[in-house]
Formats: structure tokens, sequence, C-alpha cells
């Protein structure tokens, strides 16, 4: 399926919606993906996000064996 049909599809799908939970779901989103401004963050989130930048990550390979070794203790 092409962009324009899956376009022509979602209209139709959006036309026959009596749920105005969804269809106000869908125009926050189309509304989000549109917003060309920035997102001021406050304080709190500032901090948060600074927190997360310093946690340590792990890869999936190491995720996986930390797991598996911790899987071959039990």
């Amino acid at each position: 399926m092409n962009a324009a049909e899956i376009k022509l599809e979602l209209i139709n799908r959006i036309a026959n919606l009596k749920d105005t939970k969804i269809i106000d779901e869908i125009k926050n989103l189309l509304d989000f993906e549109q917003d060309a401004d920035v997102y001021q963050l406050d304080d709190v989130q500032n901090v948060r996000l600074l927190n997360a930048q310093n946690d340590d990550v792990l890869s999936e390979d190491e995720a996986n064996n930390q797991i598996e070794k911790w899987l071959q203790e039990r």
C-alpha cells in the first residue's frame, strides 16, 4: 500500500469514528507531529533528564550476559 492509499484508508476510518476520545487522540498526535515549537522543560523535568543522562546504561549484550550469569548462579 502506498502513502496515498494509506491516507485515504485513514480518512475513511476516521470519518466513521464515533468515539470522540479516539478522535481527540488522533488530533493530538497530528498536532504534536506538526508542532515546530521547541518544547520547554520545567525544573523538575530538567533535573530528571540530567539524572537520566548520568545513569549507567548497559548494552543489550551486557544486559544479556548479566542475566545469563544471574540465572547460572541460581
